[in-house]
């Protein structure tokens, strides 16, 4: 049986992951009215991962006889006077998800939560790999968002994303 005080921490993860998707296919949007459709791709399936995301805290709280209990999505708010602005914005939004994972994953600690700790070591993971991917993207953008033609071809690289659903057994 899951300790409470976790059970409540993964359940608000569940909420903070869905609004991950939003906040993601927002920026998605944004970068499709502005004719980066690759940007929007990318974007797109950061939306498709963290959907995915909120489906296993969801699993494991239901497999661990934890009620799931889903509460409203906040609106997407963010402020883009730039293309660097929505990638920054989504690397520090991954920082603080990377936050509220490594809280979960203490309080799980402090109650000798084994189970838990173990799930989320993928997610300790994918939040390092995902920080890494936002920051690569911000470095990309430097060398090359100025150049129209440079901006063109990093955008064709991006619509080449295809989404692969994460392989975490639970």
């Amino acid at each position: 049986m899951l300790n409470e005080k976790v059970a409540e921490l993964l359940n608000t993860q569940v909420n903070k992951e869905f609004y991950s998707a939003y906040l993601y296919l927002a920026f998605s949007n944004y970068f499709s009215e502005e004719g980066l459709n690759g940007f929007a791709n990318w974007y797109r399936i950061q939306a498709q991962e963290e959907r995915d995301h909120a489906m296993l805290f969801v699993q494991y709280l239901q497999n661990n006889d934890a009620k799931v209990t889903y509460e409203a999505i906040e609106k997407p708010a963010f402020k883009a006077d730039s293309h660097m602005d929505i990638l920054k914005a989504g690397l520090d939004h991954e920082r603080y998800v990377t936050g509220l994972v490594n809280n979960i994953y203490g309080t799980a600690y402090e109650g000798k939560d084994f189970r838990t700790m173990q799930f989320l070591d993928w997610f300790v993971k994918e939040q390092g790999e995902e920080e890494t991917n936002a920051n690569e993207l911000i470095k990309k953008m430097e060398l090359f968002g100025s150049d129209p033609k440079s901006l063109y071809l990093l955008d064709q690289e991006l619509a080449a994303r295809t989404y692969s659903a994460p392989s975490l057994t639970l």
